[in-house]
C-alpha cells in the first residue's frame, strides 16, 4: 500500500517549502496539499518555488486541492457559491497547469458552505456545473477531481456530510457534464466521525474511491491515538483492490516527525508475511 503526507496539515513546523524535504526525510516519496497558496492565481514565481521544492525533495505531488478560500475562517469551497464561483473557475486553469507541471492525478473540490437564504437546489446546481467545468479541464492532463464528505462537528455548514452524499453530485456532474473522471474522496476519518462504518464503506464503495484520506477519530490524530482499528481497516482497504495513495491527513499528536510509528509497525508485518 501506498502512502502519501499532506503537507497543509503535516511539517507545519517548517515552512512550506522545506516541507518536502521533511517528508522525504520522513521516508516518503508522496505528498499532498490543500490549496498552498493565498489568491486563486498566484504569480509564476510563487508557483515556480513550490515545483523547484517538490523537485529537489523527490517527492512526487499525488493530491491537491483547488482554491477552497479561507479555510481557517471556516470556508469549505467556493465552486457551488455564487460569491465564489467566479474565483474557483479563475483557479482551475492554475490548478490543472500545476498537475500537468508535477504528474499529479487527484484534483479536490471541496463543494463550499450553504449560503443563508441561497435556495438549496439552486446551490447544488452552481455545484454540479462548476464541478462538470473542472472534470472537463483535468481531462486534458488524466486527472480526476475528486469529491469529499467532511463531518458537520467541524465544519457545520458544510452540506456534503456522507458518502451517499457525495455519490450523489458525483452520478449528477457525471451525467449532466458527461465526464467520467470524478469520484469519491474517502476520508475515512470525517465518515467515522458521521456514525459510517469504514469497512462497510470499503466494502460497497471502494471501486468508486478517486483517493483516500485517514485519521484517527475522534481527535484527528494519527492511527492509534483514536477508537478507528487502522490495521484492520487498511487491509480491508488493500484488500478491495484500491490502487491509489493513503493521504495521512491527520494533527499529529506531537512533532510530525515523530508521528509514524503506527506505520513503520505495519510496514514491518507487511515485509514479515
Amino acid at each position: 500500500m501506498r502512502f502519501d503526507i499532506n503537507l497543509s496539515i503535516l511539517f507545519t513546523e517548517l515552512p512550506l517549502l522545506e516541507r518536502p524535504a521533511a517528508a522525504r526525510a520522513a521516508g516518503f516519496d508522496a505528498v499532498e496539499l490543500w490549496w498552498p497558496f493565498g489568491v486563486p492565481v498566484p504569480g509564476d514565481r510563487e508557483v515556480d518555488a513550490l515545483l523547484r521544492a517538490l523537485s529537489d525533495a523527490g517527492v512526487r505531488l499525488v493530491g491537491l486541492n483547488f482554491d477552497a478560500g479561507d479555510m481557517a475562517a471556516g470556508e469549505r469551497g467556493l465552486l457551488s457559491r455564487p460569491d465564489g464561483s467566479a474565483r474557483f473557475c479563475d483557479n482551475i486553469d492554475v490548478v490543472v497547469g500545476i498537475a500537468e507541471a508535477t504528474g499529479c492525478r487527484v484534483l479536490n473540490a471541496l463543494f463550499g458552505n450553504r449560503v443563508p437564504d441561497l435556495d438549496i437546489h439552486a446551490q447544488e446546481e452552481l455545484g454540479v456545473a462548476n464541478l462538470g467545468v473542472a472534470a472537463k479541464a483535468a481531462r486534458r492532463c488524466g486527472a480526476t477531481v475528486v469529491v469529499e464528505a467532511l463531518n458537520s462537528y467541524e465544519s457545520p455548514e458544510y452540506p456534503i456530510t456522507s458518502t451517499g452524499a457525495a455519490l450523489h453530485i458525483i452520478d449528477r456532474v457525471r451525467e449532466e457534464a458527461r465526464v467520467d473522471n470524478v469520484a469519491f474522496l474517502a476520508d475515512l476519518y470525517h465518515l467515522a466521525r458521521m456514525g459510517e462504518d469504514p469497512f462497510a464503506v470499503i466494502e460497497r464503495h471502494a471501486g468508486r474511491f478517486g483517493h483516500v484520506q485517514i485519521a484517527d477519530a475522534p481527535g484527528r490524530g494519527q492511527p492509534g491515538t483514536g477508537e478507528i482499528p487502522y490495521a484492520s481497516v487498511l487491509d480491508a482497504l488493500d484488500a478491495s483492490g484500491y490502487p491509489g495513495h493513503v493521504g495521512l491527513e491527520y494533527r499529529p499528536v506531537g512533532p510530525s516527525a515523530d508521528s509514524f510509528a503506527w506505520l513503520q509497525a505495519a510496514r514491518r508485518i507487511e515485509e514479515n508475511a
